[in-house]
């Protein structure tokens, strides 16, 4: 797709430039006095968490901003291909497919050798994250991913929509009703800042806050929670352009040095013409800020002219620019208990996003690290609310993501050590030159980190079996369910299974059987799905509330090794009825593809198959042997609560 080519504008790309408008200032209603779930803020993290929240019309959620509206330029633009998994979730994945331009290359560029005052294209190389997902990473403007989830979100049966132009005054925490899980501890007092309600003060109840309100969030600062890290007093400029330039790698990401004057990094935004620069700038003075900076955006072009020598930039339209500084710094925790608390302790406020890490935006970590944070809480927090599992479900938020945040953090600050050619704070050398081969070197180590795919959750209740995993090597406890295809026996339809995993708070339950024929009742497989359908200490049937469908709460799919299966011959379970009136869903059950075996892609022991239970928000959980009908029971027994 293309557009911008006579401007940038902002809105749905399906609308043609010339026929697009600006979004229109949303209605303001009164805000609700109780809710179950208050979101603050309308950024990545806060959009997932209520669109993932939409989808349960039991739970009360009220998401506030105090911007007047949706978000319309700049900020963060690459999408990982963990985020393209999590948006397919949301059944949301193929507009962003057709809509965001797909980084297939990286260039590297230094001063010429022969003539150091003019630059030199190195080297070419593939973009390091191919083949990790079957999505491609992309670039595409926030705001259009922010739509997506805010349409999603309209049309669920809550119809959720964000409540804009409040300012967060106070937010208290009554701690003597913490441990109560049906009390509402949190009250939180808003000020209407639309010029029709100037001053008007509202305030809202909660049982759970959510902080997604940036790197100077007030839900944070009301905790007491300090951000640790550190400033490196160097200062970028960011800037979404469109140009003509004799410049060949234009459309391709590329890490261009100077002999003088820095560097830039520039990657090609959606729509053909749009790119946005990141330049180099010089070191901030010490207690300084990036505000401080007296520049303009005519001063980042004319940065970055003198940059590209001999190539022009001729800068038609700034779209949006910004200047930064580098720093990273991450929450001491991620919710309200003190720190060493008993994971009994019930967190009832949480921050998320830039509220709970910040650091520089040249690695397209942002909104990738953000989005998954509340990814994971979102379930996790409808579980407990629903009365599904136990409220310790909720101290695992932290511990799993904290980690992450972490690992961003240390990633962050040596990409900004190799990507500047000027000394950073701590850095006593006059220049630190650009060696471009440690970038790329860089950017193959943590390809799997930056494309989010090897994001990996410690060992806990919730991600075990790690004694099993050679049942299953390509799919990692811990991770996210790497999605490969299979056939449908019922009609022949290829199928990622991985895009089975939807964001409706399931459990799903993948069976690979082994080698001898799933009809027969002496088979492993045969045994496992009948100890699921009619065993009483089955988890589907102590946890699936009565008169819910079969699989309200465990959706279990079957991938068998026999290309000749009937569905008729098989077990009711895996062609359950469902619905008011008793209708057969034939989509459960996959044979492997030949030449694309879904057991040699994924290291699946052909022999003895096994079991892949992978959580919610799409990791998975635990593996365990087909035999293993006991240790499936216990591993929920420990935090799900048991339905009538």
């Amino acid at each position: 797709m293309q557009y911008h080519l006579n401007g940038f504008k902002p809105g749905n790309y399906e609308i043609p430039d010339e026929a697009r408008e600006p979004y229109p200032e949303p209605p303001i209603v009164d805000l609700p006095n109780e809710v179950d779930v208050l979101i603050i803020g309308t950024g990545p993290a806060g959009l997932t968490m209520a669109r993932q929240l939409s989808e349960f019309p039991d739970i009360k959620t009220c998401i506030v901003d105090m911007a007047p509206g949706p978000l319309l330029f700049g900020r963060a633009d690459g999408i990982s291909c963990r985020t393209m998994e999590i948006m397919e979730a949301f059944n949301s994945s193929e507009m962003v497919v057709k809509e965001t331009y797909q980084l297939k290359q990286n260039t590297f560029w230094e001063p010429d050798s022969e003539n150091p005052e003019k630059i030199k294209r190195t080297h070419k190389i593939p973009d390091a994250r191919a083949g990790l997902s079957e999505f491609t990473h992309g670039i595409v403007n926030q705001a259009r991913l922010h739509e997506l989830l805010v349409d999603g979100m309209e049309r669920t049966v809550t119809h959720l929509t964000p409540q804009y132009s409040r300012e967060m005054l106070e937010m208290k925490i009554d701690e003597e009703l913490t441990q109560d899980l049906q009390a509402h501890p949190i009250t939180a007092t808003f000020k209407r800042t639309d010029d029709a309600g100037a001053g008007k003060v509202e305030t809202v109840k909660a049982r759970f806050i959510v902080g997604c309100d940036g790197a100077r969030s007030n839900v944070r600062r009301s905790m007491d929670i300090p951000l640790e890290g550190d400033s490196a007093n160097k200062a970028w400029g960011v800037m979404d352009i469109l140009l003509n330039t004799d410049f060949p790698d234009i459309r391709v990401k590329s890490f261009i040095q100077s002999k003088d004057h820095g560097a830039v990094m520039t990657i090609p935004r959606e729509g053909g013409y749009l790119c946005r620069f990141y330049v180099e700038l010089d070191l901030l003075g010490k207690d300084k800020r990036a505000s401080d900076v007296k520049l303009t955006e005519k001063d980042l072009i004319a940065k970055a002219q003198k940059i590209f020598h001999p190539y022009t930039l001729d800068v038609k339209e700034v779209a949006w620019w910004s200047i930064y500084e580098v720093g990273q710094r991450i929450a001491q925790r991620f919710d309200n208990r003190p720190l060493g608390s008993s994971e009994d302790v019930i967190p009832r406020a949480f921050v998320a996003g830039d509220a709970c890490h910040t650091h520089s935006p040249k690695g397209g970590w942002g909104l990738n690290t953000s989005l998954p944070d509340t990814f994971n809480l979102g379930w996790k927090m409808a579980a407990v609310l629903q009365g599904r599992c136990d409220s310790k479900l909720l101290s695992t938020y932290c511990t799993e993501r904290r980690k992450v945040a972490q690992q961003l953090i240390d990633a962050d600050r040596e990409l900004s050590k190799l990507v500047a050619t000027r000394p950073t704070a701590g850095d006593d050398s006059e220049q630190a030159k650009i060696d471009t081969a440690k970038i790329e070197a860089f950017m193959k180590r943590q390809s799997g980190f930056v494309s989010g795919t090897s994001i990996e959750y410690y060992p806990s209740y919730i991600c075990t079996g790690q004694e099993n995993q050679e049942l299953a090597t390509g799919y990692k406890i811990g991770q996210r369910f790497h999605s490969a295809e299979a056939t449908r026996v019922a009609d022949g339809r290829s199928q990622h299974l991985g895009h089975l995993v939807k964001a409706d708070g399931r459990w799903r339950i993948f069976l690979f059987g082994d080698k001898q024929n799933p009809t027969d009742p002496s088979s492993e497989a045969y045994k496992f799905i009948d100890f699921l359908a009619n065993d009483a200490a089955s988890p589907v049937q102590k946890y699936t509330p009565t008169g819910t469908d079969i699989d309200s709460v465990f959706d279990t799919y079957a991938v068998f090794q026999q290309q000749d299966l009937e569905m008729h011959d098989l077990q009711g379970y895996l062609w359950p009825a469902k619905g008011k009136y008793g209708l057969r869903d034939y989509e459960k059950v996959f044979h492997a593809e030949e030449g694309n075996d879904i057991y040699d892609l994924r290291g699946i022991d052909r022999s003895a198959g096994c079991v892949v239970v992978v959580r919610p928000d799409q990791h998975i959980a635990t593996i365990l042997p087909v035999t293993a009908h006991e240790e499936l029971t216990k591993f929920f027994d420990f935090f799900m609560i048991e339905q009538k």
